[in-house]
Formats: C-alpha cells, structure tokens, sequence
C-alpha cells in the first residue's frame, strides 16, 4: 500500500505527460501522433522491471556482464532495424558498436579513470551502448539516405573512373559529422544548457558534485570516443557503394 502511495504521483504525472504528447501531435495532424507516448510508457514499465533485476545483480560481476550483453543485443538489432535490417546490417552494427564500446571502455578502466567494479561498469556501459546505438543509426540512416538524394552525382564519378569508395567519400565524411552533432551539443553545453542525468543521479545518490562532474566529464568522453569509432565503421563499410542503395523508411 505504501509504495503504491509513493508511486501514484510519478504514473499520473507520466500519464498526464503522455496525454499531452497525443493531443499537441493530434492537433499537429503529425503521423504516429500516439508514438511516442507509447514510447514512454513503454520505457516507464521497462525501468520498473530492470530496476527491480538490478537492484538483485549490481554486485554481481556475472550478472552485470549479462545485463550489458542483454543490453547491447538489443541496442544492435534496434539500430540494424533502422537501416534495414538484414543479417549483414545487423553484423555491421554489431561490430562498429562492440568496436567503438570497446575502445571507451579499455580506456577508461585501463587508465584508472573510473574504477573498474561492477556498479561502474553496469553504469557507464548502458550509457555508451544507448548512445552508441543512437550515433549507429544516425550514421547509416543519413548516409544512406544522402546516396539515394544524390545518386546522379554518385553514378557520374563512377561514370568517370572513380572508385565506388570515393564516389562517396564526401557524403561518408557528412554522415559521420552529422551523426555526431547531437553528442558534440550534449558536450558543449553541458552544465550551461542541461545537467546530465548521470551528474543528477550521482549527486542523489550523495556523492559530491565535484565526484559527480569527474564522473560525467568521463562518461561524455567515452560516449564521443566510442560514437566516432561506430559511425566511423559503419559508414566505413558502407561507403563503397556500386548500386543505388534503399534509404531507410
């Protein structure tokens, strides 16, 4: 009765939100106008349950290895959806993310930045891989879809000799910049524009603010090190491009 009490306020503040989402984009005549509602409370029941699993495995080195593989294989099938889906897609994805979530995390861990427990790495490890898997798609959706605009220009470089890599090498070089504006924003403005989640929930959770900024300086910087190498190789791989490419619906 007691947590239900507790809880009440946070489901009709969600609930009245989500009213105001429908209605705004009703009224907007926007497509999928309940989307996005959806979106959140599907996102509010999926936080209740991971919340009540990993308040049973967070000291579990095992079990925290195994939320982070759930969490990665779920990140990469999201993304490789986005582009198209398909075994090769989903190979892609797979790889430039576990390459880019990789290197983030033998950094911060091998130079001692972060310390390597379990709690931290259950921690720093979603963030990557949710960001990794946003900077995925963007990458691969605005490359793709920047061939198929410009498809005339990309067929007369090959027309003249050109390599299917370099016919491209201008709208690759886009993507990956485009794909990484967001977490160059999130960056730049952080404790100006927004106070990022990490750095509030550190601080709720009684840890100093200086502590609590050290920690999200280092989040910040594994999420740009790992999104650079992720939009690096998925565009990477699909930069030689023979044949007009399907933009992503």
């Amino acid at each position: 009765m007691a947590i239900a009490q507790e809880l009440a306020p946070t489901l009709l503040a969600i609930v009245v939100l989500a009213a105001v989402t429908i209605g705004v984009l009703t009224w907007t005549r926007s497509p999928e106008r309940f989307g996005p509602a959806l979106a959140v409370l599907r996102g509010a029941l999926q936080l209740a349950v991971i919340s009540l699993v990993l308040a049973g495995v967070i000291r579990s080195a095992v079990w925290v290895a195994v939320a982070l593989l759930v969490m990665f294989t779920v990140a990469t099938l999201t993304a490789a959806r986005r582009l198209g889906g398909g075994r090769s897609m989903t190979a892609l994805v797979a790889g430039a993310m576990a390459a880019g979530i990789a290197v983030a995390l033998v950094v911060v861990f091998a130079t001692g930045a972060i310390a390597l427990t379990a709690r931290y790495s259950l921690a720093i490890g979603g963030i990557v891989i949710g960001n990794s898997m946003g900077i995925a798609t963007l990458a691969g959706r605005r490359f793709l879809e920047s061939v198929d605009e410009q498809w005339d220009s990309v067929e007369g470089w090959l027309a003249l000799g050109a390599s299917p890599r370099e016919s491209t090498r201008q709208l690759a070089r886009r993507a990956v910049h485009l794909a990484l504006i967001p977490s160059t924003d999130q960056t730049k403005t952080t404790g100006l524009v927004t106070l990022p989640g990490a750095f509030v929930g550190a601080i709720f959770g009684g840890v100093s603010p200086l502590e609590a900024g050290r920690f999200q300086i280092v989040v910040l910087a594994s999420i740009m090190g790992a999104g650079a190498v992720t939009a690096a190789v998925v565009v990477g791989v699909l930069a030689p491009v023979r044949v007009r490419p399907t933009a992503p619906r």
